[in-house]
């Protein structure tokens, strides 16, 4: 089922400098995870449920910089994960997907949060807390995608794809290995990083005009010209692309046994709805908000709408109980 919410009309423009958002919210903290840095924050009263926000692709937790401190406040302790190779973590060149990322997420949940929590991602984090609720269940509560992003799922109505040849494997992953390393991202990286060109990127992902926020061009810009973040984008190109099928999205959504939320914006032109709708077409029984006039990032865009349909979401849940978890 879908539903549809309209929200307040923006504001008038000013001239894009204030933002009227905290995009350094919460107490930062680092943490070492394999021998990786990873930054990650937390905003709210420490005895309160834990939620956990995951950013998507090129960005960091300090684009929930409009959602954070509202679910502090209505009674959640919300932390923010730099994924590896993202935001203020390392970026390392080591096989980065979604399995890593996963990983890395259940590793918070058992270090520092310490508990099971409900996930909240947005894009490419919709696909890692989806992956992690499925890897590691007895971590997550819950799970809130907006939007869920897969190729996959666009070619899920042909069903489980044959099981290649070990000679064609070795192939695709030599053509993938060989394309992603032919790519010149050492020139690509920081012409887009330092030019106009990355606010038309960021603009890509907005319904309305968000050329000129400053903080949303820091948040984005500062990773991207890190020494590392080449070796990092070549990492992950090349291990997204020759993952394993149970891995993929359709496969992960059909071991899904907690309950999962998908959001999206209705004007999404990166993972427009009709992904939704095939995500629907595989679990019929997972709710959909829609918010009209959004584009692939309500959670900033129409931050209030996002925020009052997650939030009634989150009333429904079952009261957090004694749950087991491994180690404790």
């Amino acid at each position: 089922m879908a539903v549809t919410i309209q929200p307040a009309p923006p504001a008038p423009a000013g001239d894009g400098t204030d933002t009227g958002t905290d995009t350094d919210w919460g107490v930062h903290a680092e943490w070492l995870w394999r021998g990786q840095r990873c930054h990650w924050r937390v905003v709210g009263n420490a005895a309160a449920p834990a939620l956990v926000l995951v950013h998507g692709f090129a960005t960091g937790c300090g684009h929930w910089r409009r959602n954070a401190a509202v679910l502090a406040a209505a009674g959640w302790r919300v932390y923010g994960l730099d994924l590896i190779g993202f935001g203020a973590s390392s970026q390392p060149a080591l096989r980065l997907d979604n399995r890593l990322w996963a990983r890395q997420l259940q590793a918070f949940l058992e270090q520092v949060v310490q508990g099971p929590a409900v996930l909240v991602g947005h894009s490419l984090g919709g696909l890692v807390t989806l992956s992690c609720a499925v890897f590691f269940p007895r971590w997550v509560r819950a799970v809130v995608a907006a939007p869920l992003p897969d190729p996959t799922l666009m070619l899920a109505s042909h069903g489980r794809p044959p099981r290649r040849r070990p000679w064609r494997r070795r192939l695709q992953r030599w053509l993938v290995t060989l394309l992603c390393r032919l790519l010149p991202l050492e020139l690509l990286v920081p012409l887009l990083a330092h030019s106009p060109l990355l606010d038309l990127g960021i603009q890509s992902a907005y319904s309305t005009a968000v050329i000129g926020d400053r903080d949303l061009h820091r948040l984005i810009a500062r990773p991207a010209r890190r020494p590392g973040a080449v070796r990092a984008l070549r990492a992950m190109s090349i291990a997204m692309a020759l993952r394993p099928h149970a891995a993929t999205a359709p496969a992960l959504l059909q071991r899904l046994r907690q309950p999962l939320l998908l959001i999206w914006g209705q004007r999404d032109r990166l993972v427009p709805v009709q992904v939704a709708q095939q995500v629907q077409r595989l679990r019929p029984d997972l709710p959909l908000v829609l918010v009209d006039g959004s584009g692939h990032c309500p959670h900033d865009e129409h931050a209030e709408a996002f925020n009052g349909a997650l939030l009634t979401w989150l009333e429904q849940l079952p009261a957090t109980g004694p749950t087991p978890c491994p180690g404790r």
